[in-house]
């Protein structure tokens, strides 16, 4: 029977997490798998809303929870690293903790990696449920992703990935900035599942203009050298067209592409192999929600 653990990072978002794990249960009822959920609490200031737990399929519910708050990308990057070192698995299923990871789509994943054991898969979305602007924004950033990297990246956290992918992302330094940008680099062999991306349970969504521009810079800072190469290319072929017409307004271009060269190597520094090396020292306990028994 293949072992699969959920990894979900959480902050503060208690509530919709209760929910998440009800709805998972659900959605795994027919699985011929054991199952099991570990919630990444990335040093939470407010009070968990549940303590024990009873499921009719989840195995076991942990929580590791965290000493100092580092972000969403290094909770999955550090629960990886755990699950590699401490645990027994065949596949690891990332997941946001707050509803817009359908759970309705987790049996996508399951057959899907099911067919196809040593692939990751990943969910690709083909909807979302942001306003009309977000979407254009976020559409014109798999655009310029694409155009500065070479990469069409459509797919964020929501991933199942094989034991052999987990124990080779946990060694690259690019996982402690960007999942995403980590796997469209790292992992060749790759298939996908369509995705809807949902609603949160409860509030709005945290995904803000400003959250956006941080992750696609983040992925970009992945792969910087490509970024600089063609940033320079464009930059050389830009100023050999307009060589003969240089004004200020002609070179607002120039200048805005040495900013964003400026900000995706700025941020590429995120990247730390020692941070991601020791962070399982940032663990302070771990809880068990829930047993087999329900105890």
């Amino acid at each position: 029977m293949k072992k699969i653990k959920i990894l979900i990072p959480v902050y503060n978002d208690w509530k919709s997490v209760h929910k998440l794990l009800e709805n998972i249960d659900i959605q795994i009822s027919n699985w011929d798998a054991d199952v099991s959920v570990f919630i990444v609490n990335d040093a939470s200031t407010t009070e968990k809303t549940f303590s024990k737990l009873t499921f009719k399929k989840i195995k076991i519910v942990k929580i590791i929870n965290m000493k100092k708050n580092k972000g969403h990308a290094r909770c999955n990057a550090a629960g990886m690293k755990f699950l590699n070192e401490k645990e027994d698995f065949d596949h690891v299923i990332l997941m946001d903790g707050d509803g817009e990871d359908r759970p309705e789509e987790l049996s996508l994943f399951f057959n899907k990696s099911r067919d196809n054991p040593s692939k990751v898969v990943t969910a690709n979305r083909i909807e979302r449920s942001e306003g009309l602007l977000f979407k254009i924004f976020y559409e014109c950033h798999k655009i310029l992703t694409y155009i500065f990297t070479g990469k069409l990246i459509k797919f964020g956290n929501y991933s199942c990935l094989p034991k052999e992918a987990v124990s080779k992302l946990v060694k690259e330094s690019c996982i402690w900035s960007s999942f995403s940008g980590s796997v469209a680099k790292i992992i060749v062999n790759r298939d996908s599942i369509p995705s809807i991306r949902g609603k949160r349970y409860f509030g709005p969504s945290q995904m803000n203009f400003f959250g956006l521009l941080t992750h696609s810079l983040s992925i970009m800072g992945v792969f910087r050298v490509s970024v600089v190469i063609r940033s320079i290319l464009f930059l050389i072929f830009y100023i050999f067209f307009i060589f003969n017409n240089i004004s200020f307004i002609s070179m607002i271009p120039v200048l805005a592409i040495l900013i964003f060269v400026f900000c995706v190597i700025k941020i590429s520094l995120r990247e730390n192999i020692a941070e991601l090396n020791s962070s399982l020292e940032n663990i302070e306990s771990i809880e068990v929600l829930s047993t087999p028994d329900g105890r």
